[in-house]
């Protein structure tokens, strides 16, 4: 279930998904706009942010411990937010375009939504806090969900 508690870990994942998405409220995609996103993948995506948030932080168990094959799970998530951060500097180095935005890396869909839900997923598992496992499914289904309606959209006006 969780131990309540700090997690510096789960810290550190927030300030690599923060910290991006400061940048790039200034330096949007050209022609972004989310007014028409569906009302109910909005919400859902809110309520995963916040739920993802703070199972982050108030959970000791995403906290290190010494190294066993569960660590694997911890590891697989790290690596999961090292491609975030490449996608990151792939669009912050291109022109900014929608199509920057919502394109794969690796092969995965929609990478700027897709791979930090699914590091979160794995966090959830290596920390065995199934409401992390919840709050990042709620924001998989919110935030993945607008990302490809944008992108079919978009792929519908090219």
């Amino acid at each position: 279930m969780g131990h309540i508690g700090f997690s510096y870990v789960g810290l550190f994942y927030l300030l690599l998904l923060f910290l991006p998405n400061l940048l790039w409220a200034k330096n949007k995609a050209e022609g972004y706009d989310p007014s028409d996103e569906n009302p109910v993948l909005l919400l859902l995506e809110r309520m995963g942010e916040v739920c993802v948030t703070c199972c982050a932080v108030i959970f000791s168990d995403f906290n290190l411990r010494p190294w066993s094959p569960w660590s694997l799970w911890l590891v697989g998530s790290l690596l999961l937010m090292a491609l975030y951060e490449v996608w990151w500097v792939h669009y912050f180095r291109s022109p900014k375009t929608q199509q920057d935005f919502y394109r794969s890396l690796l092969g995965i869909p929609v990478a700027g939504a897709t791979l930090p839900v699914l590091a979160f997923l794995l966090l959830g598992i290596y920390g065995k806090v199934v409401w992390m496992l919840l709050a990042a499914a709620i924001l998989g289904i919110g935030h993945i969900g607008i990302h490809l309606q944008h992108r079919r959209r978009l792929e519908e006006t090219l």
